[in-house]
């Protein structure tokens, strides 16, 4: 009769229960500290990218101002690379410019890698991004001044059951207009209450 008037929990039942809830946070801290990392990892990343972007940026819109003459193509074919640091969103990155030739003589390819810290701090970028510029590559913007729908056919049109997208149809051509004109996309709209 000695156990009915037990009540409680032993000390190895408590020291049982300690230890799984121990072992339980230090699992939780573990993923929550490991989440802490990367979400760090990928701010800092985009942010890189952003430098890297915007420095690419900045370099064909000085090209497109000064209209990229040949003093201007000689000045990146003798250009190889340049570093600079800038500050951004409360740190100190820094960056390398880097200016390879291609096959075409009047055109390079520009490659920005970026870094955390000072020019001092050694480590591997955290983002790179590349361009091209040169008499060989158009004007930012001018993409508007082309026709992109010349040479082009208009399809068949869509029949019932054809694997296409339903929203997406063909060009309709008017013989009195010989520019494409885009067909309606929903020919019954929706009626209003």
């Amino acid at each position: 009769m000695k156990g009915a008037h037990a009540r409680g929990f032993t000390l190895v039942e408590v020291m049982v229960a300690l230890m799984i809830v121990a072992l339980g946070l230090g699992a939780l801290m573990v993923a929550v500290t490991s989440t802490a990392r990367t979400s760090r990892y990928l701010r800092d990343k985009t942010l890189a990218e952003w430098i890297a972007l915007n420095h690419l940026s900045e370099l064909r819109l000085s090209a497109n101002k000064s209209g990229l003459t040949t003093t201007t193509q000689s000045t990146l074919s003798s250009q190889t690379s340049d570093a600079t640091e800038v500050k951004f969103a409360n740190r100190t990155w820094h960056y390398d410019t880097r200016y390879f030739d291609t096959s075409f003589t009047s055109m390079k390819r520009i490659v920005v890698r970026v870094y955390a810290g000072d020019a001092k701090t050694k480590g591997n970028p955290l983002a790179e991004a590349a361009s091209f510029t040169g008499t060989a590559v158009s004007a930012a913007g001018s993409s508007n001044n082309s026709d992109w729908t010349a040479g082009q056919t208009a399809s068949a049109p869509l029949t019932p059951g054809s694997t296409s997208s339903p929203g997406l149809q063909a060009p309709v051509r008017n013989q009195a207009n010989p520019s494409p004109t885009p067909a309606p996309t929903n020919p019954n709209p929706p009626e209003e209450p």
